[in-house]
């Protein structure tokens, strides 16, 4: 059957094998466009800011590798033009009928369509200047705001993500429709879920300060007061801190462990993203004491593989977890509920196996992407139908 919805999305990353695995926005989009090409959607993939040029044809999905522009100033207007231009004859070429754009840097700012764009909230970086209290490049506001004002309507993957996106870029009289990421849940089962290795907590992310690390070492430390035997397990790519100049966070937290405790920490780095999970499976809990976030896709990838997971409790986590039931709901900077909650989970074996079953269920009613590509497609359609 011929497809009869073309969508287009521009994206910087994109886990495909042609470029690497990669997490967060570019996970979350391939995982959508998978199974909107089983839905018999048409789809094209505009991955900027690569270093070669190249095109992939897979069944109902086009993959197009596109280059900066090797202008010496402006490069900024110079690279959107040139992706506009090529999209332009790609629309027309290709017949597509809606384009889908990330909100962060602001990418189609200067670019104009003659067919709807759709801006998802993955998370601007307004947004996380806000949640951080940091001030924010006006520059990098202005770049977000045209992007903003250029699109029809909105996707936000939480109610908090959208909302907050509202106050700050003072959106109105367009739609913000919530739809939840979604994972393939057959890609996230754990069948010997009841086999892990004791006491051994898991960190998965970007070690950077938003994502609440430099909170772990005080954590870890209530911790092992009275679980001397814990270990904790880090694994993400290494960011500079903005608010002290280091070169790393990671070089910030050793400092902050005590040496005794610094023992019991591996941290990993950045590994192969389908390696991600067989970490998670020997995890006893996950933990992600996030200030910052919009949903947090490893969240919800622990609890599919029913793990218990101890979350920050800003925000969008409230619609990730029921407090307690699904998972545990702290707020980073309160390091003693943090580590009573992680002391919970490690000295009651059922409670984390009663936890992990509850979260697994919650993320197949909530997060399942069979249920949620029907959304993306509904809402797409009724954009389009908006235009006639």
């Amino acid at each position: 059957m011929k497809p009869n919805l073309h969508v287009a999305y521009i994206v910087s990353h994109y886990p495909h094998k042609a470029f690497g695995h990669d997490g967060g926005i570019g996970t979350s989009v391939f995982t959508l466009v998978e199974r909107l090409r089983k839905s018999n959607v048409q789809v094209s993939v505009f991955v900027y800011g690569q270093q070669e040029e190249f095109v992939i044809e897979e069944e109902n999905v086009t993959i197009y590798s596109l280059s900066n522009s090797k202008g010496k100033y402006f490069n900024f207007y110079w690279n959107r033009k040139k992706i506009e231009k090529f999209m332009h004859k790609t629309i027309l070429e290709k017949k597509i009928d809606i384009i889908e754009a990330p909100d962060w840097t602001g990418i189609t700012a200067l670019m104009s369509f003659n067919i709807p764009l759709i801006i998802r909230f993955h998370g601007s970086d307004a947004y996380f200047c806000h949640l951080d209290n940091r001030k924010q490049k006006l520059k990098n506001f202005w770049f977000e705001k045209l992007a903003i004002n250029g699109a029809k309507a909105f996707i936000a993957p939480t109610k908090f993500a959208g909302e907050v996106s509202k106050n700050l870029f003072n959106i109105k009289g367009k739609e913000i429709k919530t739809i939840h990421y979604g994972l393939d849940l057959k890609n996230f089962e754990n069948e010997t879920s009841e086999i892990f290795e004791k006491d051994l907590i898991l960190y998965a992310g970007t070690l950077i300060r938003k994502k609440g690390v430099l909170e772990l070492p005080e954590i870890f430390n209530k911790v092992r007061k009275v679980f001397p035997n814990a270990k904790l397990v880090l694994i993400g790519g290494d960011a500079p801190d903005l608010k002290t100049n280091s070169k790393s966070t990671w070089e910030l937290m050793k400092n902050l462990f005590t040496e005794d405790d610094l023992k019991s920490v591996n941290y990993l780095g950045r590994i192969p993203y389908d390696e991600i999970q067989n970490y998670i499976k020997n995890a006893n809990v996950c933990v992600f004491p996030t200030f910052a976030e919009t949903l947090g896709m490893v969240t919800i990838e622990s609890m599919a593989m029913q793990k218990a997971v101890v979350n920050s409790n800003i925000g969008w986590s409230q619609e990730l977890i029921i407090d307690g039931e699904s998972g545990f709901l702290v707020h980073p900077s309160n390091h003693d509920l943090y580590a009573e909650r992680i002391k919970q989970i490690l000295g009651n074996t059922l409670l984390a196996q009663k936890t992990g079953k509850i979260a697994r269920a919650q993320v197949e009613e909530k997060f399942d992407i069979d249920k949620l590509v029907l959304k993306n497609i509904e809402f797409y359609r009724n954009i389009l139908n908006q235009k006639k």
